[in-house]
């Protein structure tokens, strides 16, 4: 009977290689958008210098104009364009003397953060000085300067927007690949592994070579299809392996012309079972079978029919007997043997009396016997029981002893060894 085994839980195999699949495209995503930020920081910054000079140079012939002509008015107008570029935290337009032309701040100034300064720290100052041109003859004069600083905090929000916005597609796209590997990894592979472990798990463990060998679709010439085949080839092989095993078992148990338990089998058997009557204070019994005038039986109707002449004894003597827990085996030549456990007298008689007509029900014509017309047999029984011990020697001494007798007295006749009052 194959042991029944609990089912593979097919979500297990699959949720393990989906968690993997996932958590490498997860890496793997975050790694490329690490990549991607850091070219974007790169990138965001050049930008931001190139936007800033750019801006600074487009002023720059107006706020000379102001700072020469030391107009206020003109210079606050282009400071305050700059100033209302979010990126730009401060501006200032100087004269020549360094006087503060026009200015502006803000009046609660953000603090820079550790990304703040990471990213833009060493870009957020800039500064032009303000060249004038008088004429073709006076080369262009510096009348002041334009400096600005940047927005640091504004910067890496936008940077920080731009960020999320990366990650999040990298962890989409990590999903989207995911999904499509574990699904196509789930057809290939893990289905077919499933298939393969359920035939197995279905597998009786007494005829393994009987397996249910689950035939994969695609995957005849690849290592799937090698393993189903070398399972198959294995399973048989030690299905062979067993049928080896139960021969020889069959071989060392039981006796090869008549099939009953052989002289081996016996001993272990009878020591087994006396060991438990003497535990369990339980009789036990033994009838000892010889069949009459065998000898003359060979002499005379040759080797051949006196093998089948056995083994026809064997099989009616082994339906007198309960094989769930009584045993009958050839002890030698013609004769038998029967151990009874848990068996008075009593009952051993009875059973040696079916045993002696079914003997003699064979109807087995023996001309030469000294005694009888037709097969016969002569039996002797011994019981050992808890207030009269025997040990597993004197067992048999004493059912031989009565088999002697039963011959003595003129065979085909039941002797049991009687205790003394």
């Amino acid at each position: 009977m194959s042991v029944a085994k609990p089912p593979l839980a097919s979500g297990r195999l699959t949720l393990k290689q989906a968690l993997l699949t996932l958590l490498i495209a997860i890496v793997i995503s975050l790694i490329a958008g690490s990549i991607e930020l850091l070219g974007h920081a790169s990138s965001m910054r050049e930008n931001v210098q190139q936007r800033t000079s750019q801006q600074l140079a487009i002023v720059n012939g107006a706020a000379a104009e102001a700072a020469f002509q030391l107009n206020p008015d003109l210079a606050h107008q282009i400071a305050f364009g700059l100033f209302s570029n979010s990126e730009i935290s401060q501006v200032a337009i100087r004269d020549d003397f360094g006087r503060a032309l026009a200015e502006f701040y803000p009046t609660q100034p953000n603090a820079s953060n550790w990304l703040s300064k990471q990213l833009f720290g060493d870009i957020v100052y800039h500064e032009m000085p303000l060249r004038y041109y008088m004429g073709s003859d006076t080369p262009e004069a510096t009348v002041g300067e334009i400096s600005l600083s940047l927005d640091t905090v504004y910067l890496t929000r936008e940077f920080l927007a731009r960020g999320y916005a990366v990650v999040g597609r990298s962890i989409l796209e990590a999903f989207l690949l995911s999904g499509l590997v574990i699904a196509l990894f789930h057809i290939f592979i893990t289905r077919p592994l499933l298939k393969v472990h359920a035939a197995i798990t279905q597998t009786d463990p007494t005829r393994p070579g009987q397996w249910p060998k689950p035939t994969l679709k695609g995957h005849h010439d690849d290592e799937l299809g090698h393993l189903v085949e070398s399972l198959d080839h294995l399973l048989n092989e030690f299905q062979a392996g067993l049928a080896q095993r139960d021969h020889l078992h069959q071989l060392s148990q039981y006796d090869g012309l008549t099939g009953v338990a052989n002289r081996r089998h016996f001993d272990m058997f009878l020591a087994q079972q006396w060991q438990w009557a003497t535990r369990a204070k339980q009789p036990l019994s033994a009838i000892f079978i010889d069949i009459d005038n065998f000898k003359e039986f060979n002499d005379h109707y040759g080797h051949s029919m006196g093998d089948d002449t056995l083994r026809a004894v064997a099989t009616v003597l082994n339906q007198c007997i309960d094989s769930s827990c009584d045993l009958l085996a050839r002890y030698g030549g013609e004769e038998f043997i029967c151990v009874l456990p848990g068996k008075d007298a009593n009952e051993a008689m009875n059973i040696a009396n079916c045993l002696r007509q079914a003997i003699l029900s064979l109807a087995i014509p023996h001309a030469y016997s000294s005694t009888h017309s037709h097969l016969t047999a002569s039996m002797g029984i011994a019981t050992t029981t808890h207030e009269q011990p025997l040990s597993p020697d004197d067992l048999l001494n004493k059912a031989d002893q009565q088999l002697y007798h039963a011959k003595r007295r003129g065979r085909n006749r039941i002797e049991i060894h009687e205790r003394p009052a």
